[in-house]
């Protein structure tokens, strides 16, 4: 009786308890492993990251919808030029048909006609002009296959090879885009241009 009363009494109560409280302080517990300063740290790493891409992906979207107006403003009107070229060289063909010889003893009505005829094509290409449309400057130039197309050659010892020397369609451009290519004809034979060897044999295939 009076072991049990050593062993169960209120002195081995608070041994025990001691004990249990040493061992929870032994143990750290999750609470007491997270740093709230590292957790808020990492959290507004993690915000600014994305803010960051996010900032980068708007200003690529104002960019590109910038450029993309830019070109719809400029390159709009792309087919109804390419339509209006077409009625210019009509209109070409029609004064080039009426011979030197039938123009100057042409009486006041033709000459008249022939005038209006002029007129009409100048104000066609000056209003394609203002919205971006321009010729392409052909003769004499270095045949350039993204500006020209070949119709035939032209022996012709007097000027470099692969040098156009005869424009049977006039090209044209809107923006830094071939609108129509100049059909021409290339001269074959002559001395090469200086610096450029064989490449332009190459270039043109």
């Amino acid at each position: 009786m009076t072991d049990e009363a050593n062993n169960n009494g209120p002195d081995t109560a608070a041994e025990t308890a001691a004990a249990d409280a040493a061992q929870d302080a032994a143990t750290p517990g999750t609470d007491a492993e997270v740093d709230p300063i590292e957790t808020l740290r990492a959290e507004n790493a993690e915000l600014r990251d994305r803010f960051l891409r996010l900032a980068a992906e708007m200003d690529n979207l104002r960019r590109r919808t910038e450029r993309e107006l830019k070109d719809a403003k400029a390159y709009a009107v792309t087919a109804f030029a390419r339509d209006m070229l077409s009625v210019s060289d009509n209109l070409r063909r029609a004064l080039e048909a009426l011979p030197d010889e039938a123009r100057a003893a042409a009486d006041t009505g033709l000459s008249a006609l022939v005038e209006g005829v002029e007129m009409t094509e100048r104000g066609m290409l000056s209003t394609l002009e203002r919205h971006g449309v321009r010729k392409i400057d052909a003769e004499g130039q270095k045949f350039d296959p993204n500006f020209h197309q070949a119709m035939f050659e032209i022996p012709n010892a007097d000027v470099p090879n692969n040098t156009v020397v005869q424009v049977v369609q006039a090209g044209y451009a809107i923006g830094d885009r071939v609108l129509r290519p100049a059909m021409v004809g290339v001269a074959k034979g002559g001395p090469k241009a200086e610096g450029n060897g064989d490449a332009a044999d190459v270039k043109n295939g």
